[in-house]
């Protein structure tokens, strides 16, 4: 058993995606009475903290119904006289930029009984005017600690959380979502970094939690495992909603991964519908212990296929017979879904009895109709159902098998296989590609292209309604004060040019000063991906429901720094030790941060050239000094210059800004080109499965 006095307790939990659906009178309250259940859990078994690996909004602006209902959960369940017993050794100024800058736990003026960790996922990411996330506001109410926001997505560092308890010491990692495609370029253009303490590095325990596409759905829209530096100890992964908490290693970088998923089911699939966790997750100096827990509160949800033409003495012709059949497979699935439910509950330790009322199960039957069936309207169907289900408008999926005619041969593709093909296809089709190329025919003398292709792209990403007319608005202004004030003539043509040029240098200032836009694709190579350590690893046989999951690492160190681990099992506890060698790393970085007279930030991402000696670099630890860092530090980027300008002029300008139908045809625009990433229609459906 671990000693308590050095053991942090962790609360880990992900994907909440408070205020889904807050307007459907059934399903209205699933995320926060989920969202609750995990509090009460976390205040009963007194947890250090908890820690959640984003969205944990569902909207990127969330209602004030949501936002009030969200607040007053976390105040009531977080607040309180507990101490806290971790020490906390990192500068809060680096880990939390805000105008306060400080955990909420030693601010004097809250009483914090259990912290909130957070870092934003791509439902609430920041945007809009101030580049602000909602997680903004419970952070500067002192509720959650907003961790992991980069300042710039093309040269990212993330610098540690730093925690001690007792002998025990924790270094938290985070990095808040970022567009799949423009991180993965980030990482193989090794402009990620990771600091990590320096002295006494094999001490730590490292965590770290990110909010990416886990599984490829293309070439780079997603973070392969093998980015991840293997100094890591364990990746709490979000935005994948299947819970796979149990941890697994990755036997190349020698660190565990654990995705505890949602905790609410936002869509109607095969991951949705399996059994829903969040862990505590205990950590006493290289080893750590979890703790699974089952939410005892999600809806039942049961998903099951249907073919109808292998329903052996069933018609394409007898359509009421199709349909007797469906209702007789729905009260099916409707009674194994209260079965299971009743079983759940048995083996959580909560009986059910005649008064416990069963809650409408989500309910899903895909039905493939090929073969000569016909298909009807699911929603006109689900309405004899509506006191029984609790998604009575899309029980039924239809989907038909379609073939294809080759030179050769015939073969047939469902609708699944189709789903998995087109996205591949959207990959380069997207909105603002297809404004582009509207815009290269169609050459506009005020508004830069650029500017306006990133507008579109917030409009439809972010639902921020009044990007567009912000934008418009901001370029008019923009272009008339220049107009007034820097030119004298009224000749339309000699106007034209001018504000043509006025554009052009607009959109420099703005590619120069926006560089977390995605404005510019770079082409790019992978490159060779480190080579797999040798390892002799036995993965954990035993999932049981609510059995501590213990996993330590063991290992000796390779000449270029490896591990290798085994890990030993023993039933219902996974036991193995861990210990770590110190790597080579190319270049010491000092953070700005104040860790301890002990402990300095280096840089943890591995060089291409591992046999080069380490350079150090003396500093000196005082509190309340900044130091500084001997590589090029990021340029942070500057909010969208809206330009309120003077309004006046001559009538003629106006009739020109008014005017904007003649094209100039001679002359040559530079513009960035915007070709990278999955279509709309395939970002639409990616998030009805992924949240």
């Amino acid at each position: 058993m671990l000693p308590p006095e050095d053991t942090f307790r962790i609360l880990i939990a992900t994907d909440n995606h408070l205020g889904y659906m807050e307007k459907d009178p059934i399903r209205g309250k699933d995320s926060f009475i989920a969202f609750e259940e995990i509090l009460k859990l976390a205040r009963r078994e007194e947890v250090d903290f908890i820690l959640l690996g984003g969205d944990l909004f569902h909207e990127n602006k969330p209602s004030r119904k949501t936002l009030y209902q969200t607040m007053a959960l976390l105040r009531e369940y977080c607040m309180g006289d507990k101490p806290c017993k971790m020490e906390y050794l990192s500068d809060q100024s680096v880990n939390f930029p805000d105008r306060f800058a400080s955990v909420n736990y030693q601010d004097p003026n809250y009483n914090v009984s259990i912290p909130v960790f957070s870092i934003h996922g791509n439902h609430d990411d920041p945007s809009g005017d101030g580049n602000l996330a909602a997680l903004d506001l419970l952070s500067v109410s002192g509720l959650v600690n907003y961790f992991g926001r980069a300042k710039e997505v093309d040269e990212i560092t993330i610098s540690p959380i730093l925690l001690r308890k007792g002998n025990s010491r924790l270094a938290l990692y985070g990095l808040g979502n970022i567009r799949d495609e423009r991180l993965h370029r980030t990482f193989i253009q090794k402009k990620v970094k990771i600091l990590r303490p320096r002295k006494s590095s094999d001490v730590w325990f490292n965590l770290m939690v990110l909010h990416q596409n886990r599984i490829a759905h293309g070439a780079t829209n997603y973070i392969p495992e093998s980015f991840l530096d293997e100094f890591l100890d364990l990746i709490l992964w979000g935005h994948e909603h299947e819970c796979l908490i149990d941890p697994t290693m990755n036997q190349q970088q020698q660190f565990y991964i654990t995705q505890p998923g949602s905790s609410v089911a936002t869509s109607l699939c095969e991951g949705e519908s399996q059994p829903k966790h969040v862990a505590i997750l205990n950590i006493c100096n290289n080893e750590f212990e979890m703790e699974k827990y089952p939410l005892r509160s999600v809806r039942p949800f049961v998903i099951e296929d249907l073919i109808l033409s292998e329903i052996e003495g069933l018609r394409p012709t007898d359509s009421k017979g199709v349909i007797k059949h469906l209702n007789s497979k729905i009260t099916d699935l409707v009674r194994q879904a209260k079965e299971n439910w009743k079983q759940r509950m048995v083996e959580t330790g909560e009986p059910v009895d005649a008064n416990t009322e069963f809650p409408k199960p989500l309910i899903r039957l895909r039905v493939e109709y090929s073969g000569g069936f016909n298909s009807f309207n699911p929603q006109r169907f689900g309405q004899q159902f509506v006191e029984q289900v609790a998604n009575p408008k899309d029980i039924i999926h239809f989907y038909r098998r379609r073939t294809y005619t080759d030179k050769k041969k015939v073969t047939a593709i469902t609708d699944e296989q189709l789903a998995r093909i087109i996205p591949e296809r959207l990959d380069h089709f997207k909105v603002e590609d297809l404004i582009e190329e509207f815009l290269n025919t169609q050459k506009l003398d005020v508004l830069p292209e650029t500017e306006l292709i990133d507008a579109v792209r917030i409009f439809v990403e972010k639902d921020d309604r009044d990007a567009i007319k912000e934008f418009v608005a901001g370029s008019l202004d923009q272009t008339r004060g220049y107009l007034n004030n820097e030119v004298s003539t009224t000749d339309d043509s000699e106007l034209r040019r001018e504000a043509s040029n006025e554009k052009k240098r607009r959109l420099e200032r703005y590619l120069q000063t926006h560089t977390n836009r995605e404005t510019v694709v770079i082409d790019h190579k992978p490159t060779k991906e480190r080579s797999e350590n040798a390892s002799d690893v036995q993965s954990s046989s035993e999932n049981e429901i609510a059995a501590p999951l213990k996993i330590r690492k063991t290992g000796t160190a390779s000449k270029r720094g490896g591990r290798k681990a085994a890990a030993t099992t023993s039933r219902p506890k996974v036991v193995a030790k861990s210990t770590r060698t110190a790597r080579s790393r190319t270049k010491i970085v000092p953070s700005e941060s104040e860790i301890s007279e002990d402990d300095v930030l280096v840089e943890a991402t591995p060089s291409e050239n591992d046999d080069v000696e380490e350079e150090v670099i003396p500093s000196t630890s005082t509190r309340g000094r900044k130091r500084k860092a001997t590589t090029t530090e990021p340029t942070q980027s500057s909010n969208r210059s809206a330009g309120v300008l003077s309004r006046g002029g001559r009538q003629s300008k106006l009739n020109f800004l008014s005017s904007q139908a003649d094209n100039n045809a001679g002359e040559e625009d530079t513009f960035a080109s915007f070709t990278s990433g999955a279509g709309n229609q395939g970002r639409r459906n990616l998030r009805r499965t992924r949240g």
